[in-house]
């Protein structure tokens, strides 16, 4: 029998500070977890079946609350109705508030008695004050876990605020195959937001445009340095120059911290500079990737998706008032590609193009 978990955490309402236990649930249960483990106790009931009967059971209960009973699952638990909100006199009408009825319920003595005998319980160590990114957004793309040279990285989040001067503290961006840099110029640093020109680290290819940001800073003055790295990976513009058909092209694109990329830019048609973005979302359905090319903002013009199941070449249509009609793209990795979309970027990846003629 596993045991009932909980941690200290800090009362702010009383002064001087106390604690408070709080439960730390291993797993929330619903239909069917309660039908697997009925069924595993007692063969005789299909899992299938109590699985089909329990949503009735709720429906169940939700009419009678809706027709004005109680219900009472005898040493077990009561389910009513109540109605919140103040009268000034026995007279008045009932308050126009969507949330004026209320549906509690509560366990019986005997079920909570039985909890209590023989419930174990398990302390758990304290959580950490730690520095928490939330999000990560360029301020001149308005897109978000987009590393541009040209712009402002703005960074939110909790328990960010350190102190520049502090050489054990500060901001700093890496990238995923080589490179570190501690950055120095911040617009703001406080403990929700941060502000930075970003110094972008050179890594080992081109095409490693992939990095990591995080946050180390102390809380006391001589605090343990405490550090958080963002869960998203950040990326940065690629830089493609079209050459007319002159010389063939071969920048890679898609990659993380690969020695060769999983994806190149082989050549296109292409009128003017623009500045655009290439997407691969994943399919899992069919079991695909879906290549398209995208517009500067988001929910913006988006050229026709083509779907790509293996290595090999691929023509990728441009958009409406796109100056790219198309790019050529040779898939050189697709299962290294796949793992990472699926993996490190929860299915859907984008990186930015500078293309140029």
């Amino acid at each position: 029998m596993t045991k009932i978990q909980w941690r200290p955490q800090v009362n702010a309402l009383t002064t001087p500070p106390s604690y408070r236990a709080q439960v730390v649930p291993h797993n929330i249960a619903g239909y069917n977890e309660m039908a697997a483990d009925i069924s595993a106790g007692h063969p005789n009931y299909n899992a299938d079946l109590i699985r089909s009967l329990a949503p009735l059971m709720m429906e169940w209960i939700q009419t009678r609350m809706i027709n004005g009973d109680q219900v009472t699952f005898e040493d077990a638990l009561t389910i009513h109705t109540t109605i919140i909100g103040r009268m000034d006199s026995p007279d008045d009408p009932l308050p126009n508030d969507e949330e004026l009825l209320q549906v509690k319920a509560y366990a019986s003595r005997p079920f909570v008695r039985k909890v209590r005998r023989e419930a174990l319980l398990e302390r758990l160590p304290m959580n950490e004050k730690l520095p928490l990114i939330t999000s990560a957004e360029d301020t001149k793309f308005k897109l978000a876990d987009v590393l541009n040279p040209g712009g402002v990285l703005r960074l939110t989040g909790g328990n960010l605020f350190f102190e520049e001067e502090d050489p054990n503290s500060g901001c700093i961006i890496q990238g995923t195959r080589s490179g570190e840099t501690k950055q120095s110029v911040f617009g703001s640093v406080s403990n929700t937001g941060i502000l930075l020109v970003p110094d972008i680290p050179a890594q080992d290819d081109p095409w490693n445009n992939e990095y990591r940001v995080s946050v180390t800073t102390r809380y006391t003055e001589h605090g343990t340095p405490r550090g958080g790295t963002y869960r998203r990976r950040l990326r940065s513009p690629l830089a493609v120059s079209i050459l007319g058909g002159e010389e063939p092209i071969h920048v890679g694109i898609l990659t993380g911290s690969g020695a060769t990329a999983y994806a190149v830019i082989t050549g296109g048609t292409v009128s003017a500079d623009e500045r655009l973005r290439i997407q691969v979302t994943q399919d899992l359905t069919e079991e695909a990737l879906l290549f398209s090319l995208l517009d500067m903002k988001e929910e913006g013009a988006a050229g026709a998706e083509v779907n790509v199941t293996a290595n090999g070449d691929y023509s990728l249509p441009g958009f409406g008032g796109s100056a790219v009609s198309s790019l050529s793209i040779t898939v050189n990795d697709y299962a290294a590609l796949w793992e990472m979309i699926r993996n490190d970027y929860g299915g859907r990846l984008v990186d930015i193009l500078e293309v140029t003629v």
